[in-house]
C-alpha cells in the first residue's frame, strides 16, 4: 500500500533547473486558461501557454489557423472576445492545416458545418491514412502554393519540403507583416526530444533560413506563451549550428575501438557505448552555453536528443557515416 507521504517524497526527488528567463514567458492567462492577443489589425493569437492558434476576423467570418485540443473550446471563447468587442461575426468559416498533428489539429472537429478546410495535399493523404473524425481531412488542398482570399484579406500559404513533418507549411500573412510557421523554432525556448520531434533533420535545419526569407516583424511558432522575433529566430539558428559544429567534431575526435573491444561480441553495446559517449562530448559545451540564453537548455535530455538526431544526421544524410573498409 502507497504511504500518504509518498507522493511528496517523489516530488522532492525531481531535479531543480536553471530560472526561467523572464524574456522567454509571455502574457498572463486569464481565468478560463488562455490568452487572445492582437498581433496586427485583425489578426490574433491566441495560446494556453504551451500550443498557439491564430485567427483573422473578416465581415464574412472567421479565418482559423490550427485547433490544438489543449486550447480546445477556448478557442471559440477567445473568438467570440474578440468578436464581440469588434462587432465582428464570430462563426469560423475556413480552417487551414499547418500541418496533420493532432496535437496542432485535434480540436478541428468542433468546428463543423460549412467551414472550409485547407491544407497541403500531404495533409489530407495523412489525415485520411490516420482516419480520425476529431481531424477532418481538408477538402482544398495545394502542393506548392496557395493564396487564400477571404473578404479582401489575403493569407499566402507555401509548402518548401519536408522539415518538421513532410507537410509542415508557411503561413503567410503579407498584410499583417505575420508569418506562422509551427514546430520549428520555439520563442525564447530550446526544442524538445529529438528537434521538437521531427521526422526530417536537413529540412528542419533549413527552415529557419527559409523563415527569415519572407518579410515579417511578428511569427506565430506554435508553441509557449508568447511570440516569436526575426531575432528568437536568430538564436535558434545559433543554438543548431553550435550542437552541429560540436557533433562534427565529436564524431571525429571520439574513437569507437576501445567500445567495441570493451563488449566484444555484443556488437549493438558498442555501437550504443560509442554514440552515447560522442553524444555526450558533443552536448556538454551546448548546455553550458545556452543555459540562461534559451529557457529548458540546462534539462540535458531535450539537447542531448536533439544533438543525437543531428549527429546522426550528418553520419546518415551528409556522410560520410565512416571510413570505406579498404
Amino acid at each position: 500500500m502507497t504511504s500518504p507521504d509518498s507522493g511528496a517524497s517523489s516530488a522532492a526527488a525531481l531535479p531543480d533547473y536553471a530560472p526561467i528567463p523572464r524574456s522567454a514567458l509571455g502574457p498572463a492567462l486569464n481565468e478560463q486558461g488562455y490568452h487572445v492577443g492582437r498581433v496586427e489589425r485583425n489578426l490574433y493569437w491566441v495560446t494556453d501557454g504551451v500550443y498557439q492558434a491564430a485567427f483573422l476576423t473578416t465581415p464574412d467570418g472567421v479565418v482559423l489557423f490550427d485547433a490544438p485540443p489543449t486550447i480546445g473550446h477556448n478557442l471559440q471563447r477567445a473568438v467570440d472576445e474578440i468578436a464581440a468587442a469588434e462587432g465582428a461575426p464570430n462563426t469560423v468559416t475556413h480552417l487551414v492545416y499547418s500541418h496533420h498533428h493532432d496535437d496542432h489539429t485535434g480540436a478541428a472537429s468542433l468546428f463543423d458545418g460549412d467551414v472550409v478546410r485547407i491544407g497541403h495535399e500531404e495533409t489530407r493523404r495523412l489525415l485520411l491514412r490516420d482516419n480520425n473524425p476529431a481531424r477532418p481531412a481538408p477538402e482544398v488542398t495545394f502542393a506548392d502554393r496557395y493564396t487564400l482570399e477571404v473578404a479582401g484579406e489575403r493569407v499566402e500559404l507555401a509548402w518548401h519540403g519536408p522539415n518538421h513533418s513532410p507537410d509542415n507549411i508557411y503561413i503567410h500573412f503579407p498584410d499583417h507583416d505575420a508569418l506562422m510557421m509551427i514546430d520549428v523554432v520555439n520563442a525564447g525556448w530550446v526544442p524538445i526530444y529529438n528537434l521538437n520531434l521531427s521526422e526530417d533533420v536537413p529540412g528542419y535545419i533549413q527552415a529557419p533560413a527559409t523563415a527569415l526569407d519572407y518579410p515579417w516583424t511578428h511569427f506565430i511558432c506554435g508553441h509557449l506563451g508568447r511570440l516569436a522575433t526575426r531575432e528568437d529566430v536568430a538564436v535558434h539558428q545559433a543554438y543548431i549550428a553550435d550542437i552541429e559544429a560540436s557533433a562534427r567534431e565529436a564524431l571525429t575526435t571520439v574513437n569507437p575501438v576501445p567500445y567495441y573491444m570493451h563488449y566484444g561480441e555484443n556488437f549493438w553495446a558498442g555501437v550504443k557505448a560509442h554514440l552515447d559517449t560522442v553524444t555526450e562530448r558533443a552536448a556538454a559545451p551546448i548546455i553550458a552555453k545556452y543555459t540562461g540564453v534559451l529557457a529548458a537548455a540546462d534539462i540535458e535530455i531535450f539537447t542531448r536528443t536533439t544533438t543525437f538526431a543531428i549527429m546522426q544526421s550528418l553520419r546518415l544524410d551528409s556522410g560520410p557515416s565512416g571510413p570505406v573498409h579498404p
